[in-house]
């Protein structure tokens, strides 16, 4: 009984007014002195309205009734004061809250960006980069949305709306009954169609992220959209995601635009009951006409700030929505965290040992089954076997892209574990199967590897990685931008770029997956002399799929289905005649080449 009651109590993280206050706990503090700038307009606004109202029956009674040219000029230059006022007062607050506003949006912008550095690798391996890029463009307004509606509509609306509510009860309380007995039935009508709405800016957001996705993945893969002729494919499947999309977009409209018949129906019952009473009033009991202008001024200029609060709840769950996704993204937990002890990694010899490491992508079957490897301080070792051995797996591994399921991973004797991620990828460099470039220009790319390095480091590791040649024959030599994912390139080119990148990073540990697999026969020659230079004194992982590029690398680890089979030298391995390196040695061997 009692864990019920305190699961009761418990506020859920995901409601409108749970969101509101961690919003405002995030950013109303940094921003409370242009909120107050702000709400000061406001009330200048919602009070230099009401007056307005308020005047009227001065106009009616003392201008047209009793014919005071006196008054006229002082009503007259009050009014334009009034309207002078809330004229600057609205552009104040305007430009206030924009400028709020931006930060907000830039502020969560960064956040997020942060965080999404500190998530594994593991968790973009799931997600989808299109959808995901997407949602967050879509829904990162939503807590400035979320803040900015609150304040405009406290501030200015209600406070507007309550002025003039006090204008109509003060010139008229009876007038002032009959708006208000017909104010509850709108109220409940507004809500049921806030609760529908809700639910369909969710699928809505979840949708138009799917449409943007599709499109910049077919963006992207457009060479192999055109080459395997998908365009008609892709654009069934496209335009089907684009027909749901319009599908919720015209039923939010449908629920959005629902408010308005439904507070035009008020406005009208109310206006019409108002006349009604106050003709008979006047016609039969000779009341003065100023009070009741008065009111009627009030009751219309209230119209506007109720209809807007009529649409707040609407507008505000959608903006809540859009915060709630921008805050399940910000909550998420990196699956790696580091210990709170953890160290630096101090190396010295760059010896690697990996002790029964077993691993498994998910719940799947397991990639590496018990592997024992040590990789020698300042030499090669090569990680050979097919497809599915897991050989990337254990280059992956070694920069904690992923944990082991099971085991250790230790360099000089430190577990990996117990380290800091940043100090341990301080000191590797890295070249991946698929070289990935940055926008910019080449030499920008290269100093990825290390941003300090100097421009005559950058060139000294393109000489290395045999790229020196090709860069200067591009129209701006180093200075050449790349284009998207280096689309200027060829993938030889890409790839060397990559290895020179790995080079100037300096680092003691270098890990190359398959860094040759996208050169040519000349273009990998040449690296190979680059590497073999540039691996002098360093500990070397290496993945390859041909083995002519590791024949001279200190250890060779033969893999299959995820366990060491074979360990030695290339020549040791050649001649034993039931080894699986020496078959896959004669099957390469014997292939004729390209």
């Amino acid at each position: 009984m009692k864990a019920a009651k305190d699961k009761k109590r418990q506020v859920d993280p995901n409601t409108v007014v749970a969101i509101l206050k961690r919003v405002i706990a995030e950013n109303g503090r940094d921003h409370i002195r242009g909120y107050a700038f702000a709400i000061a307009c406001l009330i200048a606004v919602a009070l230099s309205t009401a007056f307005t109202a308020w005047i009227m029956e001065s106009v009616v009674n003392e201008a047209f009734a009793n014919r005071r040219a006196d008054m006229v000029w002082l009503i007259c230059g009050s009014i334009l004061a009034a309207f002078i006022l809330r004229g600057f007062a609205t552009y104040g607050q305007a430009v206030a809250l924009a400028k709020i506003g931006n930060n907000i949006v830039a502020r969560y912008q960064r956040r997020l960006y942060e965080h999404l550095m500190k998530l594994s690798v593991g968790f973009f391996a799931e997600a989808r980069s299109a959808h995901l890029a997407a949602q967050i463009s879509q829904n990162v307004g939503g807590v400035r949305d979320v803040l900015n509606l609150t304040v405009t509509s406290t501030a200015r609306d209600l406070l507007t709306l309550i002025s003039l509510i006090g204008v109509m009860v003060a010139k008229d309380w009876v007038l002032s009954l009959i708006v208000f007995a017909v104010a509850p039935p709108l109220l409940y009508a507004l809500r049921y169609v806030s609760k529908r709405l809700r639910a369909a800016t969710r699928e809505a957001i979840d949708v138009n992220s799917r449409v943007l996705g599709a499109m910049q993945e077919t963006i992207q893969g457009i060479a192999v959209v055109k080459a395997f002729t998908m365009e008609q494919e892709l654009e069934r499947k496209v335009n089907g995601i684009i027909d749901t999309a319009e599908r919720r977009a015209n039923r939010i409209a449908r629920l959005s635009e629902r408010t308005s018949p439904l507070t035009e129906t008020f406005a009208g019952f109310a206006i019409s009951s108002v006349l009604a009473y106050a003709a008979f009033r006047s016609i039969y009991d000779g009341v003065p006409p100023g009070a009741f202008f008065a009111f009627v001024t009030a009751l219309l200029m209230a119209y506007d700030p109720a209809r807007r609060l009529a649409k707040l709840q609407v507008q505000i769950d959608r903006a809540v929505v859009n915060a709630q996704m921008i805050y399940a993204l910000l909550d998420l937990q990196p699956h790696q965290r580091e210990k709170p002890d953890a160290k630096d990694l101090v190396v010295t010899e760059a010896r690697i040992e990996l002790k029964n490491v077993v691993f498994s992508y998910g719940t799947g079957s397991p990639i590496l089954r018990g592997v024992d490897l040590v990789a020698e301080g300042g030499k090669m070792t090569a990680l050979v076997g097919q497809s599915g051995a897991g050989k990337s797996t254990i280059i992956n591994l070694i920069p904690r892209f992923y944990d082991p399921s099971e085991g250790q991973i230790l360099i000089d004797g430190q577990d990996i574990a117990d380290v800091t991620k940043a100090s341990l990828r301080h000191q590797l460099a890295y070249v991946s199967q698929q070289p990935y470039m940055f926008e910019g220009t080449i030499r920008d790319n290269i100093r990825y590897g290390r941003p300090e390095a100097t421009d005559e480091e950058v060139e000294q590791a393109a000489r290395l990685a045999y790229a020196h040649d090709f860069i200067i024959a591009q129209p701006e030599g180093y200075e050449t931008a790349v284009g998207e994912n280096g689309v200027t390139l060829s993938g030889g080119q890409r790839q060397r770029l990559s290895i020179a990148r790995a080079l100037v990073r300096n680092a003691p540990i270098l890990l190359l997956d398959e860094a040759t697999s996208a050169l040519d026969n000349e273009s990998e020659a040449a690296v190979q002399k680059a590497l073999e230079t540039a691996m002098r004194g360093r500990t070397v992982i290496v993945i390859a799929h041909r083995l002519s590029t590791v024949v001279k690398a200190d250890k060779i680890v033969v893999m299959h289905e995820g366990k060491v089979m074979e360990e030695g030298t290339h020549e040791d391995l050649a001649q034993r005649k039931d080894g699986l390196y020496a078959r896959l040695n004669n099957l390469q061997t014997s292939a004729p080449h390209a």
